[in-house]
């Protein structure tokens, strides 16, 4: 059995939450987007709305980069 010192396992818990909220984001978007580009070949004018809903999934990096930076510098809630 190897076992990780804290630091290590910080550093891997961090690169696990930045990994999984990218891979996430990027399904997302994928759905998303491909739903939007057909919305807006059929409707021009919903096209602020879809940039809305383009720009939603972002959050989800954004998160999983705060919840990087709280396991690195050893935040605890």
């Amino acid at each position: 059995m190897v076992l990780l010192d804290p630091v290590s396992a910080k550093a891997l818990a961090a690169s696990i939450a930045i990994a999984g909220g990218a891979l996430a984001t990027a399904w997302v978007q994928a759905a998303v987007g491909s739903s939007a580009i057909g919305v807006i070949a059929e409707k021009p004018e919903e096209s602020s709305k879809l940039l809305v809903w383009m720009a939603l999934p972002e959050t989800l990096v954004i998160f999983s980069f705060v919840i990087a930076i709280l396991l690195t510098l050893n935040f605890s809630l």
